[in-house]
């Protein structure tokens, strides 16, 4: 018999994801990326390399990514998240009907993580976002941001899910 045992812990995989909209902290939906449906981490704050436009639009005034490149500069949150956060952004999102699940590149302004997830200030890293190519030609008209903010100067009041359906 041997004295020594052999511990087996699984491999989970993380996946990184930039969050730009209410999904952010200190806005309405921060609270979706806790323990409850897997796990979130915050990485870093960070600026797409590329250039996309972020609007607000709908009834709803919900904030979008278009994915069409070359207008617009977005500030905002890298995650590592779980399969299972995963799995759920991706039905919180409606991915893929509402949005779609692509790579970015991103540079990195600063960060919290440490170790192997340790992201240094001017690298650049690729994560994904869940940006549409799928929305109303006049969005493209709508004024666009830098950074969402639900409370921002904007004046458009973000309805939540919640609120969206009659009572």
């Amino acid at each position: 018999m041997s004295i020594f045992s052999t511990v087996v812990f699984p491999v989970v995989h993380m996946y990184r994801a930039f969050v730009y909209g209410t999904l952010k902290k200190g806005q309405p939906n921060c609270r979706m990326l806790d323990a409850a449906n897997g796990r979130a981490e915050f990485l870093a704050h960070a600026r797409t390399v590329e250039r996309y436009p972020l609007v607000i639009a709908t009834k709803y005034n919900i904030p979008f990514l278009l994915n069409v490149p070359g207008t617009g500069e977005i500030y905002s949150e890298i995650y590592s998240v779980d399969q299972q956060m995963l799995h759920f952004l991706d039905r919180f999102e409606g991915c893929p009907k509402m949005y779609q699940r692509t790579a970015v590149q991103l540079e990195v302004q600063d960060g919290d993580g440490e170790g192997e997830n340790t992201l240094k200030p001017g690298s650049i890293v690729e994560t994904f976002v869940y940006s549409t190519t799928t929305y109303q030609p006049e969005w493209l008209q709508n004024p666009t941001y830098e950074s969402y903010d639900a409370n921002g100067d904007h004046g458009l009041e973000y309805i939540s899910r919640e609120d969206r359906s009659p009572k």
